[in-house]
């Protein structure tokens, strides 16, 4: 087991999806014409959060909206880190609306919400990740709010090309397992985004495509413990190998929007101690 490989524990801010719905198409995995079984997909999240409890993490909650479908996604509101709140600005215009819930969440916390003046889709696209940020482009975040996002956090922000629409956020194809290592899937990047992945992280774990669209690296992990779609069975067996532990929850209803575990999950990182 790598020296990393330990549990720490987190503090996460999720929102229950009591009106979750897939009412228009943003990705390919959106289809309107698809019921959504809304009594399930309340039992998969509230399972989620009581698995996040259990294993030591604190779970905050912020009320849904009446029509904003897409909010049980909270990764997406915002990046969190040392404390400092960078919001989003949605791509698409039938999403805009939910930066405004989660702000008022964040103020009433007592935290300082900076607005980017690019499209840029929070833990969608950015990924804190030791000690730089993983930025993602090529279908919502722009390069411009790279920019943004390294000026506000005084941290190396290193872009990386999304090529697949499949994999349109860069945490349906990356997961960070540790400060020191990733889980991704080359192929939903750029030729030059694959070389800039494999010389940050020669050690990485690679996914299969089929463990990708099973939402394998839409995971969280504390570190040690890592939350997985139970689909993506050759990922859990390769992380065990690592020395992590696959927790297994099944957020299948949720990936009828194109949303797993860790779009359903928004990471609060406070300064360390």
């Amino acid at each position: 087991m790598p020296d990393s490989c330990v549990p720490r524990p987190r503090r996460f801010l999720v929102c229950e999806p009591r009106h979750f719905a897939v009412q228009y198409a943003i990705n390919p995995w959106m289809r309107p014409d698809e019921p959504v079984d809304v009594i399930r997909a309340l039992d998969q999240w509230q399972a989620l959060v009581e698995t996040y409890r259990a294993h030591g993490h604190t779970v905050d909650t912020v009320n849904p909206v009446p029509g904003l479908p897409d909010m049980v996604f909270a990764a997406n509101a915002a990046v969190v880190v040392d404390g400092r709140v960078f919001g989003s600005l949605f791509h698409a215009p039938e999403r805009r609306p939910e930066s405004v819930p989660y702000e008022a969440w964040f103020k009433a916390a007592g935290y300082e919400v900076y607005h980017p003046e690019s499209v840029c889709e929070g833990e969608g696209d950015l990924v804190p990740a030791g000690r730089w940020i993983l930025a993602g482009t090529g279908f919502r975040t722009t390069r411009e709010a790279h920019s943004e996002v390294q000026e506000h956090f005084g941290a190396p922000v290193i872009s990386l090309t999304l090529v697949d629409p499949y994999f349109y956020h860069l945490d349906t194809a990356l997961f960070v397992l540790d400060d020191e290592n990733i889980a991704y899937y080359p192929e939903a990047f750029s030729p030059g985004s694959r070389e800039v992945l494999a010389r940050l992280y020669p050690d990485a774990v690679l996914a299969t495509r089929e463990d990708a669209m099973a939402f394998g690296l839409n995971s969280v992990s504390d570190g040690r413990r890592v939350f997985i779609s139970p689909g993506a069975t050759d990922l859990a067996g390769q992380l065990a190998g690592r020395g992590y532990v696959p927790v297994p929850v099944d957020l299948s209803e949720f990936h009828k929007a194109g949303g797993g575990i860790k779009c359903c999950t928004q990471e609060i990182r406070e300064i360390r101690s």
